[in-house]
């Protein structure tokens, strides 16, 4: 590149600080703009197992991840009055210890925010409200900021990206829901959970709860089946009241206590279960990676996969073009659309499976957990999906 390029990357959570990591190392000139004021802190644990570790290991952040990982160890089936019926290991669900890493998500992104913010220029609580293309670049219009111009904007904004809709039209057009919602909230471990998480399940419903910090803390967990429903985004008070509305009856396992503890905590976090599905994930000097493009689903586990490996790639694929932005996008999306096709096959099979739809299929599952045999080789199953889907590409040394 005889003139250093410039790129803007919309959101700093985890795909966009890990695009601009691998910009930076090859010569670009790195913008980052987030609507929130700072890193945003909780959230949920995040997988990365196959090609993501691969990623980090070039990265050199590794054992850094390595260090923060959560040490689940298993996975309890309690029935209404807290009595185990089964348990799994998180190896049958694909996270093989030493191969497969869990962390929370702020740990993640406070490790990526750190391996970039002496090199990438930040700017905290702004957002994106106008693009405008031309031959000489991409004229970008900021919330607060003065106008500027960079030869390329890259949306890794997430799931209900901004710069999706600005360049490509309404979110409706690219979601496709998977008939479930989620709830995702901090609780005190009132539970003494150690390393591991339980689920209770209700007809078309599921609670649970896992361990982390330590065992310090935990986080409860609310997924129901439901047709589409109207909420306001930006609303918790309302989204909790929403969850409350569907659980409130429920009086088993602990619910009530998780519901008392979802109503006072300040770290929330609540949207459908859905993918994105795109066409093609850029036009012009607009493109897009991780859920922005091609989310599997919170169900998936491997959402962070996806933004840790497209950020790798859409940045070599960068690299590789000498800053040609239409040869480089064009290989980005023919480098992992096979890949994102497999780990969106995942989220899919995880969103029916998560929630039971009635009494005799939670009977059924109660079954399959008095027949070891059966147990054992079904999950084995499930992680040797989890597994190729993972591992379903061959990362180039750009």
């Amino acid at each position: 590149m005889s003139i250093k390029k410039r790129i803007l990357i919309s959101g700093a959570s985890i795909a966009g600080p890990a695009l601009a990591y691998w910009l930076h190392r090859y010569g670009f000139e790195v913008t980052v703009v987030e609507r929130a004021p700072a890193l945003r802190r909780g959230g949920y644990g995040v997988d990365m197992r196959g090609a993501a570790i691969s990623v980090l290991e070039r990265m050199g952040i590794l054992p850094q991840v390595q260090a923060a990982d959560t040490k689940i160890t298993g996975v309890y089936f309690v029935d209404r009055s807290g009595k185990v019926k089964g348990r799994i290991s998180e190896a049958s669900l694909g996270n093989q210890h030493g191969v497969d890493i869990e962390v929370m998500r702020d740990d993640l992104t406070d490790i990526l925010y750190k391996a970039t913010q002496d090199s990438v220029h930040y700017i905290w609580g702004d957002s994106i409200s106008a693009i405008e293309e031309s031959e000489e670049g991409a004229f970008v219009q900021f919330l607060h900021a003065e106008p500027q111009r960079f030869d390329m904007v890259i949306g890794a904004d997430g799931l209900h990206s901004h710069v999706r809709k600005l360049t490509f039209g309404e979110e409706s057009q690219f979601k496709r829901t998977l008939g479930c919602y989620i709830s995702i909230f901090a609780a005190p471990n009132f539970l003494n959970l150690d390393h591991h998480q339980q689920f209770y399940a209700i007809p078309g419903k599921t609670a649970g709860m896992y361990s982390t910090q330590a065992n310090r803390e935990a986080k409860g967990l609310f997924v129901f089946k439901s047709a589409p429903l109207p909420y306001d985004r930006h609303d918790i008070e309302a989204q909790k009241k929403l969850v409350a509305d569907v659980f409130g009856n429920e009086t088993g396992w602990e619910t009530p206590r998780l519901l008392q503890a979802m109503k006072q905590t300040e770290d929330f976090y609540f949207d459908e279960i859905c993918q994105i599905h795109m066409p093609a994930w850029s036009k012009g000097r607009i493109a897009l990676v991780g859920d922005a493009a091609y989310g599997p689903s919170p169900l998936s586990g491997q959402g962070t996969s996806l933004a840790l490996v497209g950020a790798y790639v859409l940045a070599g694929e960068l690299k590789a073009a000498q800053g040609d932005y239409a040869k480089a996008f064009r290989a980005y999306e023919n480098e992992m659309r096979t890949f994102v096709e497999k780990n969106q096959k995942i989220g899919q099979s995880a969103a029916q499976g998560m929630v039971a739809t009635s009494r005799f299929k939670i009977m059924l599952q109660d079954w399959m957990f008095r027949v070891p045999f059966l147990m054992t080789a079904t999950f084995n199953m499930i992680g040797k999906m989890i597994e190729k889907a993972a591992n379903g590409i061959e990362l180039k040394a750009y």
